[in-house]
């Protein structure tokens, strides 16, 4: 399954960089950024701070979890015959998923051992969450062209971009549709940017790297049972590079400053930093010493965890 611990609450897959990066020989690459690593900044500076630059542990939560084992079933589903990818079948593979993870990371067992649903409840949110696909899709008339595809891309500005798309389905034409899977329920209407900018930092990526454009990018809620889509075109791309490339230049300016800053909003409340976070009353560690990476970034560096979605939106 290739999953390790990461620092978003769930036992994740191993970071990009450590497997699958190519070397960018010649090059004097800024730094490299994942959509999931930008979120982390545009929602909180320190964050990403606590993330990608102190890399404090953060133990296991059930909300992201979920989403690793819902994300896991919705992959394998398609090593099946098509014949076989029944809603009954894709929820067997729900437990079978939870004991691999058991086996290879034990401590995933801790997430129970507080005042948490237990571990039989939150099965069934997982089954829950597969049915509901079900609702939206149907894996026997898909045949996707990729699955949890690896991409990066080399912008002008020598900034790198990678991250994990989970499904790609291609038509006759050619045209082709980038899929993201959220456990979580989808937002209220307006609120839609920030999981879009996920697909866009993607859709960005592979036009960049293969110079196409996908023609729709769509995120599928399970904990809602709703989907969004959305037709990307070049200007929307070339925002979406400028604002990545804006986010960049923020982060190397905290990194220079040292200042990080604290940033309150709806999701502190899920945050496994809170009681060192200044705007709760904590007191942050003292920034590690800094480091030349081979991004070129003092302090960044270029080996970023796994883009997954931090928790609770799955």
């Amino acid at each position: 399954m290739g999953i390790t611990a990461t620092g978003t609450g769930a036992v994740d897959r191993a970071s990009p960089a450590e497997r699958l990066s190519t070397k960018v020989d010649g090059v004097d690459v800024l730094g490299a950024l994942s959509p999931s690593r930008a979120a982390d900044f545009l929602s909180c500076p320190l964050l990403y701070r606590f993330r990608t630059v102190d890399r404090l542990p953060e133990p296991p939560s059930v909300d992201a979890m979920r989403g690793t084992v819902v994300h896991q079933v919705l992959e394998d589903i398609f090593d099946l015959p098509a014949v076989e990818r029944t809603p009954e079948r894709a929820q067997e593979m729900v437990a079978q998923v939870w004991e691999q993870i058991l086996l290879d990371h034990p401590e995933a067992a801790l997430m129970f051992a507080g005042p948490a649903p237990d571990a039989a409840q939150w099965l069934v949110s997982c089954r829950d969450s597969v049915r509901r696909w079900y609702d939206l899709e149907d894996p026997r008339r898909l045949e996707p062209a990729e699955r949890e595809l690896y991409v990066e891309a080399l912008l002008e500005s020598k900034l790198l971009l990678r991250g994990f798309i989970d499904r790609v389905d291609e038509a006759p034409d050619g045209a082709l549709r980038l899929n993201d899977y959220k456990t979580g329920k989808a937002p209220r209407e307006g609120f839609e940017s920030r999981p879009l900018f996920q697909l866009r930092f993607y859709a960005l990526a592979l036009w960049r790297s293969r110079g196409v454009v996908p023609r729709m990018l769509q995120l599928v809620y399970l904990g809602s049972g709703e989907v969004i889509t959305y037709e990307p075109d070049e200007h929307d791309l070339l925002a979406t590079e400028r604002k990545v490339e804006a986010v960049w230049r923020a982060i190397t300016h905290a990194q220079q400053t040292g200042d990080w800053q604290p940033q309150r909003g709806p999701l502190c409340g899920w945050c496994a930093h809170r009681a060192i976070c200044p705007a709760w009353g904590g007191t942050p560690p003292p920034l590690p010493e800094p480091t030349v990476g081979e991004a070129g970034s003092p302090g960044v560096p270029q080996s970023e965890a796994a883009v997954s979605e931090p928790a609770p939106s799955g």
